[in-house]
């Protein structure tokens, strides 16, 4: 900590009752989802192939705080929400450090055991190195505010809706949220710009070409 440049800002936001910095910008997967119909893959999991990637291309974003210091995971795996039959849902953890095709087929076979299974509960252990990844599929909006168990989860929440027409594109609401004492704005624009690139690269490979 003594070298870290932005100490005297962890310090700052650290100390805070509610530490946490995000928003909710509109990702334009317009080309996205013309390709993933073309090949009917699924949606949600071909994007939390990119989420997952862009996330973990931003150092800031493997971070987190354990008893007051910063760590840095080299990757982070994802745990997302999975809806269940009664209303309810579970958890489902994905390393997403794989190519995109193969990805797809672990992913769905990972998910329908955690459907099987049902759970919520994770070790806090476990939970560390996490991105918490989320859905709301009936709704776009503008803004989402989140749960956090105590001002020291640091683990990034990253959520996205309903993609909605505007002026010929298809626009996604894609929110995220991040310990301030470990990510700025600038880390958040970087997120952004890397989901971008992502999104990119999955429609050439599902069209067959080079990613980018």
């Amino acid at each position: 900590m003594d070298d870290y440049p932005r100490r005297a800002h962890f310090e700052y936001f650290n100390a805070m009752a509610y530490p946490y910095v995000g928003l909710t910008a509109q990702v334009d997967v317009t080309d996205f989802v013309a390709a993933v119909k073309e090949k009917s893959l699924p949606f949600f999991l071909s994007l939390c192939w990119c989420v997952s990637g862009a996330a973990n291309d931003v150092p800031q974003l493997r971070q987190r705080i354990l008893e007051g210091r910063i760590i840095e995971f080299p990757r982070c795996p994802t745990s997302h929400t999975v809806a269940l039959d009664d209303g309810t849902y579970c958890y489902c953890t994905l390393d997403g450090d794989k190519p995109f095709f193969d990805y797809l087929t672990y992913a769905a076979r990972t998910q329908d055991r955690a459907r099987a299974r049902g759970s919520i509960q994770e070790s806090e252990e476990e939970a560390l190195s996490l991105l918490f990844l989320s859905t709301l599929p009936w709704l776009s909006y503008t803004a989402l505010v989140q749960p956090v168990p105590s001002p020291s989860d640091s683990n990034p929440r990253i959520t996205w809706g309903k993609y909605t027409a505007s002026e010929g594109r298809l626009l996604l609401p894609v929110s995220i949220l991040c310990h301030h004492a470990l990510v700025d704005g600038s880390h958040i624009a970087a997120f952004y710009a890397a989901l971008e690139q992502r999104v990119k690269a999955a429609v050439t490979l599902i069209q067959g070409g080079t990613p980018l």
